[in-house]
């Protein structure tokens, strides 16, 4: 997961067959859109009415598509919208999706419409609040010979608070990029009402001549990961390496801390670190570096530095019950209640492939459940991610993991080489509400490293 992963991750992006597309484009927009009559006057597209939509979401014969960026869909009240979320039964189709530019785009496309619903001979309600992104799925649609569509503008439904939306548990842990821009610009948007000392950083592997010196968001300072997790072993760094961390760059447990990287896997890893340790308020920026640059935000080459403090405030670790010990796993592995998720490929959980070019052992802890990971190899996350690098509809997740005979109330440590990819997946998770969700951050290497561990080859017979 270090010097290979910014290589092969593009690789990976072709490879996706159940994620949806790139979702970049559209920022928060806060002037005053067009009513659904209005709408209707200028539109090839009927346009269907509230009342008419309310009976659609009971009959099997409609889908009810949200064309917008997944942030809105996930719960944020972007383009002005009084309410954030979605409309509740609806499914994900961003507009933006449309302008990716990726080899077999069509066909990617073509699984998204089919994981989702979206038939043809299904009436489709596509939805916005721009005015704007209905219409260019429509426009993708009819050209494929779709004919049963609608349009409808959401901010009439979202006004009646007696109309029923969605919106994810803990959406507020992964942030849209005009979120972030609008913190940069001094204000004070949804959910950031009460934050202090407000702190971006950039997370990734290696020293600032990296990633972080070809562009990052404005202010950020840089974090190597190896900071957090010492190698040559890259497991969780001690209580006192840990402290010291947080006293040079400048941390405290009063922090509200935005974590950002040109990829996600470090950014998630620094972030559940960070929470572990016991800052306040930690989010992650949705998609990345890549969703600030779609929104049509600059970067800066500029370097940072963090500000060293004296006291974090509280001792490190504050909230413990975020990392999962391998003693722990031993012990909580004889619960029948108790599930060890593997977040890795299926190579690797059946004992193909060990994943890392550092480390040779191959298999799986044995009671653990596959819980899904990449196509590829161990930096590879297709199944939980859109093709933009943010996170899947939640219920395509929870599917995966019911299928897998994942018990999602009981209590879920998810695990993965090192603790990159199962960083992410329980960030995931506890945005939708997950309680009782933690990371074993040893993963598979600290389990191996450890003599006398049974391991498990082959398929799971049970």
């Amino acid at each position: 997961m270090k010097k290979s992963f910014k290589i092969s991750i593009f690789a990976i992006l072709t490879l996706v067959l159940s994620s949806v597309l790139f979702a970049g484009c559209t920022t928060q927009n806060e002037e005053s859109q067009p009513s659904n009559s209005e709408i209707e006057t200028s539109s090839n597209f009927e346009v269907i009415s509230t009342e008419d939509l309310k009976a659609a979401l009971e009959d099997d014969s409609y889908v009810i598509v949200d064309t917008r960026l997944n942030d809105a869909f996930n719960g944020w009240a972007l383009d002005g919208v009084s309410r954030g979320g979605h409309i509740k039964g609806a499914v994900d189709f961003s507009a933006n999706w449309l302008n990716v530019d990726v080899e077999n785009k069509e066909s990617i496309l073509e699984e998204a419409l089919k994981t989702k619903g979206i038939a043809s001979e299904k009436n489709i309600v596509l939805y916005d609040a721009n005015d704007e992104d209905a219409k260019a799925v429509a426009k993708y649609l009819s050209e494929k010979g779709y004919e049963n569509i609608l349009i409808y503008n959401v901010r009439e439904w979202a006004d009646d608070s007696s109309l029923p939306m969605v919106k994810y548990e803990n959406y507020h842990l992964i942030v849209p990029a005009s979120i972030v821009n609008d913190v940069l610009d001094g204000k004070k948007p949804e959910t950031f009402e009460s934050a202090s000392n407000i702190k971006i950083v950039e997370a990734s592997w290696g020293e600032e001549d990296s990633s972080y010196a070809n562009g990052h968001i404005p202010t950020a300072f840089h974090i190597n990961t190896d900071l957090v997790e010492p190698p040559p072993t890259w497991m969780l760094g001690s209580s006192e390496e840990l402290t010291e961390f947080a006293l040079t760059h400048g941390f405290t447990k009063d922090d509200t801390v935005i974590v950002t990287s040109e990829y996600q896997m470090p950014a998630y890893r620094v972030a559940v670190v960070l929470r572990y340790m016991g800052v306040k308020d930690v989010r992650v920026l949705n998609g990345g570096l890549d969703a600030w640059k779609a929104a049509g935000y600059e970067v800066e080459t500029t370097s940072n530095a963090p500000v060293p403090v004296e006291d974090f405030g509280i001792a490190i670790p504050a909230n413990p019950q975020i990392i999962t010990t391998l003693d722990q796993v031993k012990q909580n592995l004889e619960n029948p209640s108790f599930t060890l998720v593997d977040n890795r490929t299926w190579d690797e959980h059946i004992g193909v492939s060990s994943g890392y070019s550092y480390h040779d052992a191959k298999g799986r802890i044995p009671g653990s459940k596959f819980g899904h990971a990449g196509l590829s190899d161990s930096n590879s996350l297709d199944f939980f991610r859109n093709i933009d690098n943010t996170m899947r509809n939640q219920n395509e997740i929870m599917s995966l993991w019911k299928e897998q005979n994942i018990d999602l109330d009981s209590p879920l440590a998810f695990m993965c080489g090192s603790g990159w990819r199962a960083a992410e997946v329980l960030t995931y998770a506890q945005v939708m509400g997950l309680e009782n969700t933690s990371l074993y951050s040893d993963g598979w290497i600290g389990w191996t490293l450890e003599e006398g561990n049974p391991i498990e080859t082959g398929e799971p017979t049970n």
